[in-house]
């Protein structure tokens, strides 16, 4: 683990170039982490989290751990909530955050855990359904939690305010494996993004699906999409898993590339208050956080 002095010498020169307007913007990255899936900022406390599989994204070994950063990016536990000890935890990949409670995607389920100590505090209970694979967490700022299954083509939806059953918001093959989840902070809109087909899809409240961005016969402009997410100002961020970039897409939808040539960028999440942008980097180990600039919404 870097401090947070200059480590402009280990970065990537694409994403430097594109996001840092100068040099006393955040510059971090953290090492040592092992197939790292997921990166989240808890609003409230400014400690990031970051999801490490561990291995492969389906093994069931019980060895993947969550960790923890204090709000100056700093390691505070590598392994924070461990696999084999006191709790399950196989391959977590997705990450959520509501009031004190972490929300982590773990192959088939949703893990609960207090934010604070790490303790468990069981699962979401999706055994109504026949869940495939779980990937992207989202949720609406008001207690609701969107639940993305790659392999069933479903987007699942729970109110845990009102501790309610989780239902299926959409399970449409339109979705094309929905990975990544985020829901707009200037709209409400969840947006999703497909592993599949490199499609950007917007969804509605009541489940119907539009397409935002496709790729065509004659322009293959996304690979397996993996992550994304939104500044405040309403810019949405979007994590090429195979094509190795990252692209921002303004309110006028216009698309520009700010990072490439990057190692299997498998998140993209962005710290709203400090204006960052963080991505793991699942065959890299390691994960970033760097300075966005004040590019706003025109």
């Amino acid at each position: 683990m870097t401090s947070l002095s200059s480590i402009t010498r280990s970065l990537p020169l694409v994403l430097l170039l594109s996001l840092l307007p100068s040099a006393a913007a955040l510059a971090l990255q953290v090492t040592g982490l092992k197939n790292p899936a997921g990166f989240i900022v808890d609003p409230a406390s400014g400690a990031y989290f970051i999801a490490n599989e561990n291995g492969g994204p389906s093994d069931r070994d019980n060895n993947g751990f969550i960790t923890k950063l204090d709000e100056n990016g700093k390691i505070v536990k590598l392994k924070f909530i461990a696999g084999g000890v006191g709790v399950t935890l196989h391959a977590p990949k997705g990450l959520a955050v509501l009031g004190t409670t972490l929300y982590v995607s773990d192959i088939d389920k949703v893990r609960r855990f207090d934010i604070h100590t790490g303790r468990s505090l069981g699962e979401i209970d999706l055994s109504a359904f026949k869940v495939d694979f779980l990937t992207g967490l989202a949720t609406d700022g008001a207690g609701v939690l969107y639940i993305a299954d790659t392999g069933a083509n479903t987007i699942y939806k729970v109110d845990t305010g009102h501790l309610s059953q989780p239902t299926v918001l959409v399970k449409d093959a339109a979705l094309e494996g929905p990975h990544g989840l985020a829901v707009n902070p200037s709209t409400g809109a969840l947006v999703a993004v497909s592993w599949n087909k490199g499609k950007i899809l917007e969804i509605a409240k009541d489940g119907a699906v539009k397409v935002l961005f496709a790729n065509s016969f004659f322009n293959a402009r996304f690979g397996n999409l993996a992550g994304v997410d939104f500044d405040a100002f309403g810019n949405m961020y979007v994590s090429d898993f195979s094509q190795g970039k990252v692209v921002r897409i303004d309110s006028d939808f216009r698309i520009q590339t700010i990072a490439e040539f990057l190692t299997t960028p498998a998140s993209v999440a962005i710290d709203r208050k400090n204006h960052l942008i963080m991505i793991s980097y699942l065959s890299g180990n390691a994960a970033e956080l760097n300075g966005l600039g004040r590019e706003r919404k025109r």
